[in-house]
């Protein structure tokens, strides 16, 4: 049983007067990865800022050791909590070491400059992301994947046991997808680091995470393992898809292979009802006055 560090009570969730999460309670598995996956305007990323402190709650609270994470100074949760928002963009001509050197400003004061440790722990972010040979280069003059793995580095350089994580792979090719989510299990593995991310590929959900939490419009649907999660009736409910679950011939986890759409789509009953377009010759009679 994994310990839980980080949790969610009664959470309510609202922009403006508009309330997207209600009630919600969840809890994030310590040392493993947690993967929210849930259809488009589901809340999930939502649920992720919040819980990143991006975001503040319109009731109930997000708790971190047993405390609430709202009412703590940003530099204390930056000390334990990293996150990598969508499609992050870094100022013109910044290098991918000073990208990742702004992950130590939790642990500086005032104006100071980096020390030596934060030097060490700089250096060892762009390692560990296998970053070392474009050290030196513009951010934005990465591939999608590059970029990519330079943010994580700079998350990294935070040192924090908690790494959130919104949709990290959208806009990547698969190879670039691979790349990125094999860094996020092997610093999990080796360096027990706590992930949570928003998926967008159930597959890739399934295959990564050891935690699945489904969200339906700002509600848990499913939550447990992906063996717990992955099942026809929790996909018919969150994604309104018939589907097909089978073992992965390589690992043993579920496979979705979506079939149908599990309800009739709004776009089928409107051309049904539709009267079919007149036959060309019918409307040449037409104009004729026939």
């Amino acid at each position: 049983m994994s310990m839980i560090r980080l949790t969610t009570s009664n959470l309510d969730i609202a922009y403006d007067d508009r309330l997207i999460v209600q009630n919600l309670n969840i809890a994030i598995p310590q040392g493993k990865i947690t993967a929210l996956v849930g259809s488009n305007g589901s809340g999930k990323s939502t649920i992720l800022k919040t819980m990143a402190r991006l975001m503040n709650p319109a009731g109930g609270q997000v708790m971190l050791d047993g405390k609430s994470i709202h009412k703590q100074s940003t530099k204390e949760v930056a000390k334990q909590l990293a996150i990598l928002p969508q499609n992050p963009t870094a100022p013109d001509g910044l290098t991918v070491s000073e990208l990742v050197s702004y992950g130590r400003f939790p642990y500086q004061k005032g104006f100071g400059s980096m020390t030596k440790e934060d030097r060490q722990i700089v250096n060892w972010s762009i390692e560990a992301t296998g970053m070392s040979d474009f050290a030196d280069r513009p951010v934005d003059h990465l591939s999608g994947g590059q970029r990519q793995r330079a943010w994580i580095a700079m998350a990294l350089a935070q040192e924090t046991d908690i790494l959130f994580l919104d949709e990290p792979t959208t806009f990547l090719d698969m190879a670039h997808q691979l790349e990125v989510l094999h860094l996020l299990q092997k610093l999990n593995e080796l360096n027990n680091r706590t992930v949570v991310m928003v998926v967008h590929d159930l597959n890739h959900a399934s295959r990564y995470a050891h935690h699945m939490i489904a969200i339906k419009k700002g509600t848990v649907a499913g939550e447990g393992s992906p063996t717990e999660v992955m099942t026809p009736e929790v996909l018919r409910e969150v994604f309104n898809i018939e589907a097909d679950i089978v073992p992965d011939p390589r690992t043993g986890v579920p496979l979705c292979l979506p079939f149908a759409l599990a309800a009739e789509p709004v776009a089928d009953k409107a051309l049904s009802n539709r009267e079919p377009a007149a036959k060309p010759e019918e409307r040449v009679l037409a104009a004729a006055g026939a």
